[in-house]
């Protein structure tokens, strides 16, 4: 039986698993020196499966430690080292472990041991010893580094156990491609919801995405219509990327030969134009950037390294065959996919198609989106506010970020309370729109009418969500239309969007591939929170003189102060676990500038 693992760290994490006498060790003895070869920073978790001693009799360390001292650190201008006694009752945890590291001087953590860990592995195994495979029951195996005569199956990724070169690449890669996670975002049935309806964050967005199913329409649009569309179907390049084999920057093209120190001058190629001949050895020509590169030339030396002497040239400096040469198709090879199904398009992802001489593409149909505010006491901007009441701000800020997510709004306005009123007003909405935006009136209190009419009609489930702030949640059906009840307050309201809605918007647009981004950053102020709950703290991020991400809160952090949202640029988020975060630690942030 696995078991669940979650990286506290900013920085990956892999293990190395295997039966006793595979090897673990020593090819992790071979494997760190290589890796450390090409700049990565190491650390190491092993489990040791029996007492162990990293200390010498008689050494003052030692003795402190063995007079009763529960933690022993010992340092010197070399190393530090932490002995703790009684650490723990029963095994080590891996994720009590990786938060001692060091993260800001490590680039990654290899761990061996753990195998029961729902952790991203690589399996060691040796057909000699006769030993069955973990990967047939652990989906965490990403590759198993075998011998000669060990038999994978072909969709198993199967590295050399005697090849060190090999499985760094591998490692690398791994690490190249790994992006943290502050939450995991797992489907659960609702079924798993406290019996008193409270629900976590983690769930809540599981449940909600797992309801959820794509639009299947799609529609032909221009370059001019594609902004912040999805695209309904690959992109396949009809060209090579670059078209033809160039120079990569202003100077000389030649073919790189030990013979010659200099070449003679031949002609010049400038950008949208070619070279008819073909290039001798010791012949060379001008080249401009993007300019193709003759035939017979592999090389390029920039104009600030060469000396022209009449016709002749001579270059300082090295000189390495290929450099500054951009191949044909080395960016994108024609028959090769440009962009996937699914991918957002913006101004990058445009600029590729025009590029490739795409004229139009098959785009998902917008999600169609209505917003409504109930209430007698909502007043409408622009009018005069009456006696007790309030201006209605949420549904201009849920329209605002639902048109930045693609969506056509439609606005229902402000509907009086009254059942029937609200009863037409939501009948007629879900006959044209995806989805149904509501806020305030939703609470788990008995006081609140629109729950009748919402049982009555759709198919609803009222939540208190374990998050501060942004306490109540309804979420649910009404005909073919999905509904979000949000709270009242106009903080909660946009910290609830990005939480909940703006995943199941993005899955509706057939957006694949696309996490709420979380990214680590230091604090530099004592944050609190309560065990139990997540917290969402408006905060501003910056770039420190360490070269690190810093981030301070925005001040007084009341759910009704829109100034808050407006000052800060993210949310800094204390999951469940945590209670307080003090000055220096690391925090995860969850920045919101490109939707508010």
């Amino acid at each position: 039986m696995s078991i669940p693992f979650s990286n506290p760290l900013p920085v990956p994490v892999l293990g190395f698993c295997a039966y006793s006498g595979t090897g673990k060790t020593t090819l992790l003895k071979q494997l760190i020196p290589e890796l450390n070869r090409r700049g990565v920073r190491l650390a190491v978790i092993k489990h040791a499966h029996h007492n162990f001693d990293v200390d010498i009799p008689g050494k003052d360390s030692y003795e402190m430690r063995k007079a009763g001292a529960r933690q022993m650190l010992v340092a010197s201008h070399v190393r530090w080292a932490l002995m703790t006694e009684d650490a723990v009752e029963g095994d080590p945890q891996l994720p009590h472990l990786l938060r001692q590291i060091e993260a800001d001087r490590v680039d990654m953590v290899l761990v061996e041991g753990f195998k029961k860990l729902e952790l991203p592995k690589i399996e060691l195994h040796r057909a000699a010893h006769g030993k069955p495979f973990i990967h047939t029951h652990d989906d965490n195996i990403l590759a198993v580094a075998c011998c000669d005569e060990t038999v994978l199956p072909a969709e198993i990724t199967r590295l050399d156990l005697n090849n060190i070169s090999e499985i760094a690449d591998f490692v690398q890669q791994y690490a190249a491609n790994w992006q943290p996670k502050a939450v995991t975002m797992p489907i659960v049935p609702a079924c798993e919801q406290n019996s008193d309806n409270t629900s976590s964050v983690a769930h809540g967005i599981g449940y909600i995405l797992s309801c959820v199913s794509p639009i299947t329409d799609c529609e032909t649009v221009t370059l001019d219509e594609m902004d912040n569309r999805v695209l309904a179907a690959d992109a396949i390049s009809p060209v090579d990327v670059p078209q033809q084999t160039n120079s990569a920057m202003d100077g000389y093209a030649f073919a790189l030969s030990t013979s010659h120190s200099e070449y003679q001058l031949v002609g010049e190629v400038l950008a949208g134009h070619g070279y008819a001949g073909t290039l001798k050895p010791g012949e060379a020509v001008r080249i401009m950037t993007g300019a193709p590169l003759p035939a017979g030339a592999d090389t390029v030396q920039p104009k600030e390294l060469a000396t022209e002497q009449g016709d002749i040239v001579t270059f300082d400096g090295a000189l390495e065959l290929g450099q500054n040469v951009r191949l044909a198709g080395e960016d994108i090879a024609k028959g090769a996919t440009a962009l996937a199904t699914g991918s957002r398009l913006g101004a990058a992802e445009i600029g590729l198609l025009a590029s490739l001489g795409t004229a139009s593409a098959s785009v998902v149909r917008k999600p169609v989106v209505a917003v409504f505010s109930t209430g007698d006491e909502v007043s409408q901007p622009g009018q005069a506010l009456a006696e007790h009441c309030i201006y209605d701000s949420n549904r201009y800020t849920i329209k605002s970020m639902a048109r930045r997510l693609g969506c056509e709004v439609i606005d229902l306005g402000i509907i009086e309370d009254s059942d029937a009123a609200l009863e037409a007003a939501l009948t007629d909405a879900a006959s044209k729109a995806d989805v149904i935006i509501s806020s305030g009136g939703v609470s788990v209190g008995n006081a609140d009418f629109i729950k009748t009419v919402l049982a009555r009609i759709g198919k609803i489930n009222f939540w208190r969500i374990n998050m501060r702030p942004g306490r109540p949640l309804a979420f649910g059906q009404i005909g073919d239309a999905l509904l979000f009840g949000l709270p009242g307050n106009p903080v909660a309201v946009m910290v609830s969007f990005l939480q909940f809605v703006q995943p199941a918007l993005r899955k509706l647009a057939g957006e694949t591939n696309w996490e709420t981004p979380f990214i680590p950053a230091i604090t530099d102020e004592k944050l609190r929170s309560r065990s139990g709950r997540t917290e969402f703290l408006r905060g501003i991020y910056r770039m420190g003189d360490d070269g690190q991400l810093h981030v301070v809160t925005t001040g007084a952090q009341g759910s009704g102060m829109l100034s808050s949202m407006v000052n800060g640029n993210c949310l800094i988020i204390l999951g469940e676990e945590v209670d307080c975060a003090a000055p220096g630690e690391r925090v995860f942030i969850q920045p919101f500038a490109n939707l508010l």
